[in-house]
């Protein structure tokens, strides 16, 4: 499975950094936001590559922007093919995809903390990788359907909720083997 989510989360990362990109572009010819030049600023910390003041290489702003957007789609391509489908299961991976940018972005010293941005970048911000999540959720689901239902789906499919053989031990059991 894991060879498999793999390449399939590869590509649907890839199209759903596509898909952001375009939703992007549209949304800076309306409200005429700059392009973000932060992923290259990124890239260049984590690889000790120099850095120059102002607009960063187009080259390595978008290396950053679709590798990471690939890698990512990995993680999604994973929970698909577990049985973790669907909008509910893209929704969770939004988060995933929001959290990676913010580890990245503050741990490199290029970020800030998202409660200190202006609520207009914040909401742009949400809005585009909540597009990707989407997007690239909609491909790993695609790619997983083909082998039939995940793991998850099989046990959800014996009956409703959780068996009463299969999950979390009961209460008292699991005191007693405290």
């Amino acid at each position: 499975m894991v060879k498999r989510a793999l390449w399939q989360g590869l590509v649907a990362g890839t199209v759903g950094a596509a898909v952001m990109t375009v939703g992007e572009k549209l949304e800076q010819r309306v409200t005429g936001r700059p392009d973000s030049h932060v992923p290259a600023r990124v890239l260049e910390r984590l690889l000790g590559m120099p850095e120059r003041p102002g607009r960063q290489p187009w080259a390595v702003n978008l290396a950053m922007h679709f590798g990471q957007g690939a890698l990512a789609g990995v993680v999604r391509s994973l929970m698909a093919n577990a049985g973790l489908r669907g909008p509910v299961a893209s929704a969770m991976f939004a988060v995933v995809r929001l959290s990676n940018d913010q580890i990245l972005e503050n741990a490199t010293g290029v970020g800030a903390p998202p409660q200190t941005w202006p609520r207009s970048e914040l909401l742009v911000d949400l809005l585009h990788k909540s597009v990707y999540a989407f997007a690239t959720g909609v491909v790993a689901d695609a790619f997983a359907a083909r082998r039939g239902p995940g793991p998850g789906q099989r046990h959800a499919a014996l009956s409703q909720g959780r068996r009463p053989d299969v999950g979390p031990l009961p209460r008292a059991a699991a005191a007693a083997a405290r």
